[in-house]
């Protein structure tokens, strides 16, 4: 970038030389660093609309960060706006809906939301940019009930490629409204989102962990049990070999652990009730169910703050046994060439049925969703892909596509594979060479790579 070129937001833009530079350009995924020519430190958006303008301008791809956790990949050169400064959350109690700034987390949402009691569709770690996991679909702890994160969007505010601030709804614009609640990243610059708030104080949640000879008879439990919950409980199941480290709690440190986590959403004796077949598996290493206030719902997951460096990819699928299950567990356990966190969520309920205003989210069809995540840090990349191709084949005749917001690394991220139906795909691929025919966001799509002046092309 020549110096014959003033930054597009004074005070705010950051070149690699500048103090602050590499502040900007960090985020929870460490795998990889992003290096633009410019890291914008966006305050509002009149900042992240300058940054496109000038972006377009200088024939430069642009790249969006609020906290990092679901990077596609290093951008190398051009701007990468940071949206982390801005936060800011609204309520209206009345009209039950929250104003979410394009860098806000979950739990500044959940915990102005609470004052009113109210609560949003928000996932099972609440430092999560609360936008970027709902362009995504965001399968969160009550969704079982309430559906999908993006089913309740109401409005997004979005800076395009022509550097035009838009007020996206289903009546303005209802192509993009569809694409932009779970159609991914790559449409634009999310400046803000208002979404529905739900009436909610208060779960019955927690975890019950499992290990040694019990596990097996714990995940068959875990795969029977969730054909006779309600709606009102959402719950997950996890796997990993934890290391003998001090960082690990004593009862879990060196040993290979599975952990219901169970959000219910209905009173503690009911909850008892309907976790009692579980606990009936066998001992527990944990159990941590109680009544809590839903702004505590981060415990129910406990997962690191820590920023590290992972890989990961997923599938949906329609269906599992305990079976297939005890097969996972013994491909992703403690003989594993590497540590590797298995994480299967149960879908089905409200996640299967269409919202009033028709979105992206794909495969609602899916019971349940299998994750596969390991740190990379070191590691072989070809052994953490083999780890992980070796899992998801377990259950290769049961999926039924992929969930954009898990698939983690750029390698994964990139791939668009089973991540949308082919007309569904057609339709999102079509609305972002009509909005960006340059390719300004292509480092976002699935797919595609930025290449010189910005163009997307293949990997």
């Amino acid at each position: 970038m020549s110096d014959d070129h003033p930054a597009p937001v004074p005070g705010h833009a950051l070149r690699p030389e500048d103090d602050g530079y590499d502040d900007a350009c960090s985020g929870y995924q460490i795998a990889f660093r992003h290096r633009p020519e410019l890291a914008v430190a966006a305050t509002g958006p009149e900042d992240m609309r300058a940054a496109v303008e000038y972006a377009t301008a200088n024939g430069l791809p642009v790249g969006v960060q609020a906290t990092g956790h679901g990077s596609p990949g290093p951008l190398e050169g051009g701007v990468l706006i940071s949206t982390r400064r801005m936060d800011g959350v609204r309520i209206d109690p009345g009209a039950r809906s929250a104003w979410v700034a394009a860098g806000a987390r979950w739990q500044q949402v959940i915990d102005a939301a609470a004052a009113h009691g109210l609560a949003p569709l928000s996932g099972s770690f609440p430092h999560v940019g609360a936008v970027g996991y709902t362009l995504g679909g965001g399968m969160g702890l009550l969704g079982r009930r309430y559906g999908y994160a993006a089913d309740h969007v109401r409005r997004i505010d979005i800076v395009t490629a022509d550097a035009r601030l838009r007020s996206v709804t289903a009546h303005s614009d209802p192509d993009l409204f569809w694409a932009l609640r779970g159609g991914g990243r790559g449409f634009g610059v999310v400046t803000g989102m208002e979404i529905g708030l739900v009436p909610l104080t208060r779960i019955y949640g927690g975890a019950l962990s499992f290990t040694g000879d019990v596990m097996d008879d714990a995940l068959e439990a875990y795969a029977a049990w969730t054909a006779t919950v309600p709606d009102e409980l959402t719950s997950s199941l996890s796997m990993v070999a934890l290391p003998d480290l001090p960082v690990v709690p004593p009862p879990m440190r060196g040993r290979h652990v599975a952990t219901v986590a169970v959000s219910y959403i209905g009173d503690a004796g009911e909850g008892e009730r309907l976790v009692a077949p579980l606990r009936a598996a066998g001992p527990r290493l944990r159990d941590t169910l109680r009544d809590m206030p839903f702004t505590e719902s981060g415990d129910i997951h406990a997962e690191p703050e820590q920023p590290h460096a992972y890989a990961g990819d997923n599938a949906l699928l329609d269906g599992v046994d305990g079976a297939e299950l005890s097969a996972i567990r013994r491909l992703s356990g403690p003989e594993a060439p590497l540590m590797c966190v298995v994480g299967l969520r149960h879908l089905g309920g409200a996640f299967a049925r269409p919202p009033e205003a028709a979105n992206a989210v794909p495969h609602r069809s899916a019971q349940f969703g299998l994750g596969v995540l390991s740190p990379v840090d070191g590691a072989d990349p070809a052994t953490v892909r083999g780890l992980h191709g070796r899992v998801l084949a377990t259950v290769a005749g049961r999926t039924v596509g992929r969930s954009v917001n898990f698939a983690f690394g750029a390698g994964r991220a990139a791939d668009p594979t089973g991540l949308h139906p082919a007309g569904d795909l057609s339709r999102l691929t079509g609305l972002r060479e009509r909005l960006d025919p340059r390719g300004v966001f292509a480092h976002a799509r699935p797919g595609t790579r930025p290449g010189p002046g910005g163009a997307g092309v293949s990997p």
